[in-house]
Formats: structure tokens, C-alpha cells, sequence
């Protein structure tokens, strides 16, 4: 069976309603990045991240897939498919996906502070004072600006032995996830979808450039794959 990899960011749960950091009314909006978002801010004001989460966390329980996540669960009848994903959300595993790489964490998790490898199933606040079982500190599972990235080399691994690549709704600007493109095989088929491509067919061999938003652009691209 071939293997279809998709990388997927932000664009593709735009459209469910998740906000996204790099627009101009995004995720981010009033916060500066490093008080919400790394161990400088997480040591500096606790309650600040925790709220922060929190507020996310209560918005994506109210949020449903769409069409391009229910979209890529389709491929799993006729392929096997692979999730790279740089979104904290579920919605790919809402979806049907049943293979799905978190690179960046996930939100409806919570680890300890204590033993990364201590992680659990989250979908309430995470508040001052809940602890792991070794009395430290729940934080969101999720990857924050300068710490490493541990799904990294599995996301590697599963584009080298990629027959087909799918990049959505992601700028491909941000690295590592950025690099990830280049370990494909050089004959592999890519299909980009995004209504703002910042890349030219000219820049990578076999790149199809679809330039729609996800919900759109992707039932295309699967329907070309599928008709193959």
C-alpha cells in the first residue's frame, strides 16, 4: 500500500474556527509571544500561561473538523497516511485520522514539570496547584519557543519514505517543520495547498500548487490522488 505524508499547519483548522498566531486578529493578539509561550514566561507568570491555554483549550471543545480534515481521513481506504501536523488541536483524530504526528504538542494533553514523560489526557483547565503524582506542576503539552522539538526526527523519518506529499495550510517559513519537505524522495509527488502559496512550481520537482483554502483545495487534491 503507498504511503501518502501530509504536512499540516494552521490553515487547515483556520476554517473550524481556530485562530491562527500569524494573522492580524490571531491567537497571539495582545500577548507578547514570550510571556505566553516559553519557559521564560512559564517562570516569570504561571497564571498567565495556564489562562492562556485554558482559553484555547475551552475553544477548541467548541469547535468540529471540516471539510478538508474529514477530507484526509478519506485517503486511509486506499492509502497508507501518515499526519504531520504543527497544530496543538484534534481535529485531524476527530476527523477518522488515525495516524497523526503532533509536532508541537497537543492541547487537550498536560504533562508534568517534573517527568516530561509523565503525560495525560486533558480537556479541563489546567489550574495552579494540579499536580502529577509526584506533586509537581501540570503544564500544557506543548512545545514552546526554545525548547525542542522531540517528534521531529519521526516526522523526518516518515517523509524519506513518503510515495506521495501533502503540504497544507502552512507557510513552510518556520523551522525545523520547514525542512521537513526536503527529505522527501526526489520523485515523490507534492501537492501544496494554500490560497497564498509562497513557493513556485519552479522550486521543487514535482510540486502541484493548488491555491485554495484547505476546505476547498484539499477534497481537489485527494480527488486527483483517489482518480489515480
Amino acid at each position: 500500500m503507498e504511503h501518502i505524508v501530509v504536512l499540516t499547519g494552521a490553515g487547515v483548522s483556520a476554517e473550524s474556527g481556530i485562530q491562527t498566531f500569524r494573522d492580524a486578529d490571531g491567537l497571539w493578539e495582545g500577548h507578547d509571544v514570550m510571556d505566553v509561550a516559553s519557559p521564560i514566561g512559564w517562570n516569570k507568570n504561571m497564571e498567565l500561561v495556564l489562562d492562556f491555554y485554558n482559553q484555547r483549550r475551552r475553544q477548541l471543545l467548541t469547535v468540529t473538523p471540516n471539510a478538508a480534515h474529514y477530507a484526509l481521513a478519506e485517503l486511509q481506504k486506499e492509502y497508507r497516511v501518515t499526519i504531520v501536523t504543527q497544530n496543538i488541536d484534534d481535529l485531524h483524530e476527530r476527523a477518522g485520522s488515525s495516524r497523526v504526528i503532533h509536532l508541537h504538542g497537543e492541547l487537550l494533553k498536560a504533562r508534568s514539570t517534573f517527568d516530561e514523560n509523565l503525560i495525560y489526557d486533558w480537556k479541563k483547565d489546567i489550574n495552579p496547584g494540579d499536580f502529577c503524582e509526584h506533586h509537581h506542576q501540570l503544564r500544557p503539552h506543548v512545545v514552546w519557543f526554545g525548547e525542542a522539538v522531540p517528534m521531529i526526527e519521526y516526522a523526518a523519518e516518515a517523509v524519506s519514505k513518503a510515495d506521495i506529499l501533502m503540504v497544507i495550510g502552512t507557510s513552510m517559513q518556520v523551522y525545523p517543520a520547514a525542512g521537513l519537505v526536503h527529505y522527501a524522495p526526489k520523485r515523490t509527488p507534492i501537492y501544496f495547498i494554500d490560497p497564498r502559496p509562497r513557493i513556485t512550481e519552479d522550486e521543487l520537482p514535482n510540486l502541484s500548487i493548488i491555491a485554495e483554502n484547505a476546505t476547498e483545495g484539499v477534497p481537489i487534491a485527494v480527488a486527483r490522488i483517489l482518480k489515480k
